[in-house]
Formats: C-alpha cells, sequence, structure tokens
C-alpha cells in the first residue's frame, strides 16, 4: 500500500536526519566566481554530483543552521530549538516522538502515512528540517530570506565561513559571497533528503533553492541561473516565479530536464499557465527520447497571500463582508486548480504555502499535493487535535465563493481561468507584494555581508 511504502520511507528517512543532521558536507570551490546568475559562475558541488566527474576538495564547515526567518512579513514567527521560544511555551503540548495520536506520533505523520499527501518543510535549518522527516516530510526549501533568518540566530555559526568566503573570493562582491551562502545552506539541507530522494526516484527529496527575484523580467536570465542551481546536487528542484517572463523559463527548463517548484503564485490562470508549460516542456523531451521519469515538478500556490491582498483590499476600499470568508479565498482557488488538475492529467503537483490558518493544511489532506509550513506552524498542527480525514474534494461553500466574487474583482480574476493572461501577471497585486518582499531579503543579505567586508 502506498501509506505503507511512505510509512516505510519516512522512517528511513528519520533514521538518516539523525545521523547526517550535524555532518559536514565536501564542497569544491573553484577559481573566480562570477555574477549568481552567469552561466560560467563555478559550481559548489554537493558530494553525490561527484558523478558529474567533479570532486569535492573543500570541506564545509559543520554548522547548525536551526534559525529561520519567515519569508512573509505576516508570518514573523522566529524560532529557535533549543532554548524553547515563546511560540513553543504556548505550544507545550507539541507531541513527542514516542507520543501517539490514534496510533501514530503527530497528526502530520498520520497524513504521511495514510493519504498521499506530502509533507515539505518551509526551511532549510537544519534542526527544523529534521523535525520535520521526523514527521514525515520528504522535501524542504532556501531562498534569501530564509538565509537571513538563519544568519541572524545563527551568526556564531557562519560568521568564520563569511569571513573565509571574503578571503577566498578576493574579487567578489556582497551579493556574490550572499548567494554562495544560499547555495552552502541549501546544499547542507540536501544531503539530510537524499535518501528519500533515492528511494522516491525523483518526486521527493527535493531543496527548493529559489531563484534570483530581481531577474524576475528576464528569461535568459532565469534559465541560466535555474540550470546553475540544477547542478548544485542531484536533489535539487528550482523555483521559477509565476511571472510573463516566467512562463517560458519553466517550459525551457523543463525542456533541459530540470524539475521546477513555481512560485510567486497565487491564482487558477497562473497554476494552469505553469502546467501547460510543464507539459510543453515534458513532451518536447519525449519526443526527442529524453528521460522524464525522475523529473518532480511542483506548482505552488501561496494560498495565504491571496488572503492576505483581500484583506488589505477591503480596508483601502471600504468593503465589508464576513470576516471568516477571507480565509477561505486561497483555498477555493488551490481546490479548484486541483480539480482541473486531475481532469487534464497535468503530470505535476500542486504545493500549498503562505500558511495563515489551519485549512491552509487541513482542507487539502487527501489530495495528491504537497503541503509546505513553516516549522512553526507544524508545531501547531502536531499540538492539534484536528481530524486528520481526506477533505480535498469537500468543496468550499458556494455561498462564500459567490460573496467574494460579488465584492472582489481580483477574487475573481484569481478564481476564474481566463482571469489574468501571462501579460498581467506582473502587474496582479500579490505578484508586486511577493517580488518586493523576495527582492528585499536580498537587499537584506547583501547588508549582512556588506557589515563584514566593510565593517564600521
Amino acid at each position: 500500500m502506498r501509506g505503507e511504502k511512505c510509512r516505510r520511507l519516512a522512517d528511513f528517512a528519520a533514521k538518516r536526519a539523525s545521523a547526517l543532521g550535524n555532518a559536514p558536507h565536501e564542497v569544491a570551490l573553484k577559481g573566480q566566481h562570477s555574477l549568481v546568475h552567469n552561466t560560467n559562475t563555478p559550481l559548489l558541488q554537493h558530494p553525490a554530483a561527484r558523478i558529474r566527474g567533479q570532486p569535492a576538495r573543500r570541506s564545509l564547515p559543520e554548522f547548525q543552521t536551526t534559525g529561520r526567518s519567515r519569508e512573509d512579513e505576516n508570518e514573523k514567527i522566529h524560532t529557535t530549538r533549543p532554548p524553547m521560544t515563546t511560540l513553543e511555551q504556548v505550544d507545550r503540548t507539541e507531541p513527542q516522538l514516542t507520543e501517539k495520536k490514534g496510533g501514530y506520533k503527530s497528526p502530520l505523520y498520520q497524513m504521511t502515512q495514510t493519504t498521499p499527501t506530502c509533507l515539505w518543510n518551509d526551511s532549510a535549518s537544519i534542526e527544523e528540517l529534521t523535525y520535520s522527516i521526523e514527521h514525515g516530510a520528504v522535501g524542504a526549501t532556501c531562498n534569501p530570506v530564509i538565509v537571513v533568518g538563519v544568519l541572524k540566530k545563527e551568526m556564531a555559526a557562519w560568521r568564520d565561513r563569511i569571513r573565509a568566503l571574503i578571503n577566498e573570493m578576493p574579487a567578489a562582491t556582497e551579493d556574490q559571497i550572499g548567494w554562495q551562502i544560499v547555495r552552502e545552506i541549501s546544499l547542507k539541507a540536501a544531503g539530510l533528503l537524499e535518501p528519500v530522494f533515492e528511494k522516491q526516484k525523483g518526486k521527493n527529496g527535493r531543496l527548493s533553492v529559489q531563484t534570483d527575484p530581481r531577474v524576475y523580467r528576464d528569461t535568459e536570465a532565469i534559465v541560466r541561473q535555474t540550470i546553475e542551481f540544477s547542478q548544485l546536487a542531484p536533489n535539487i528542484i528550482v523555483k521559477i516565479p509565476v511571472t510573463r517572463a516566467g512562463i517560458p523559463a519553466i517550459e525551457e527548463a523543463t525542456y533541459q530536464g530540470i524539475s521546477i517548484n513555481a512560485t510567486v503564485s497565487f491564482t487558477l490562470p497562473q497554476a494552469i499557465a505553469v502546467a501547460e508549460a510543464v507539459e510543453r516542456g515534458l513532451k518536447r523531451r519525449e519526443r526527442e527520447g529524453k528521460d522524464i521519469s525522475t523529473m518532480g515538478p511542483v506548482c505552488t500556490i501561496m494560498v495565504g497571500r491571496l488572503d492576505d491582498w483581500l484583506k488589505a483590499v477591503a480596508e483601502k476600499e471600504s468593503i465589508t463582508t464576513d470576516p471568516g470568508y477571507f480565509e477561505w479565498a486561497g483555498v477555493a482557488v488551490f481546490k479548484k486548480a486541483y480539480q482541473i488538475y486531475r481532469e487534464r492529467g497535468y503530470r505535476l503537483r500542486l504545493l500549498s504555502a503562505a500558511f495563515r490558518n489551519h485549512m491552509h493544511w487541513s482542507e487539502f489532506i487527501g489530495g495528491d499535493v504537497v503541503i509546505s509550513p513553516p516549522y512553526a506552524w507544524q508545531v501547531r498542527y502536531n499540538a492539534s487535535d484536528i481530524p486528520v480525514v481526506p477533505r480535498i474534494d469537500t468543496p468550499v461553500d458556494p455561498k462564500i465563493v459567490a460573496e467574494l466574487s460579488k465584492k472582489f474583482v481580483d477574487f475573481r480574476r484569481a478564481y476564474t481561468e481566463d482571469g489574468l493572461s501571462a501579460e498581467t501577471f506582473d502587474s496582479f497585486g500579490p505578484t508586486r507584494r511577493t517580488l518586493r518582499q523576495f527582492i528585499a531579503g536580498c537587499g537584506e543579505l547583501g547588508a549582512i555581508i556588506r557589515d563584514f567586508m566593510l565593517p564600521e
């Protein structure tokens, strides 16, 4: 049974995580590092990348990347384990590994063992990822915003490494060194996921690395950086924004054999555009007899960010509605997209991100989808008494959909297949907001490195 198979894989990954959680990964830094989106940038090599004929030559220092930062200003819950944080003081009912809830150690673990729904960790923090793997996780993510959180909380662990990189890369900019840190944190997390990647043949066990959000308008730059990141390790999946330039980049990256994670995505039109681009890329490979069996693309829908946007619009335009209705906007879009994906046979999965409430998890249970909550939300879910039962096919109340459609133009655009065109993806409110925040994260990461390069 699929549940039994997932259980064995999760147990195996948990044991591997415990063994590898603090093990250093060997890397190779060769020559001069160029701009991060330059195809000539020498690659930091993962141990498994030795199969590409480039043996590792330098050991990555042992770091304990246990801190993280939420990738949204509305999710700024920072946690470090240990010591106990404010959130953990509230959630003292967090289940221990020996504790059983209905025969399972936690609700999230139960979901991963009894349904097709997969758990990924919205962080590359080693301790957070280890916790998540213990509860069934089979994937994780990294980006500059997450790295900023890690450095703020774990600077003592990374200070020497940053100084070493400054010495090893004498002509590098603060931006280049910052992205090198992104690579190294990503590789450490990718190592924990290798067992799952190998056993599930590429569908899971991947670490998502985000492309530079500042090149969201440049298809060629996105593709170049996607190729580079994909070569860091065999189990890397690359995040590409669902912008006007991002859609053709998704097709080309897929054709190149790269598994993509479409991000900066909030709407049904974006989800369908991504699916069609992936299908075009897969079909091009198939026509040329190229393998697609180990590819595992996903399309993220940032459900909570759509909710946030409608709340902001309501405030700005003095729109009154039942406040509980806002919490269903992203859920409604996700469920409709999932139905269409199944009907059309698209060969990629949806991923739920940007968590604001338990429905961004509980309403998608039972689907062949991925949920990717931050560590803080995982702890809360595991301490909850929410029944783990399939709800993916339970429709959102039509009255809620009708009310949101009536009062919010942007909900109609998000919920209707032709509500947005690729030409208007970039100007959609949640897209602008999210890109601004991601770009600000790059600047903040550079500022941290600047303090080392040019101390006052």
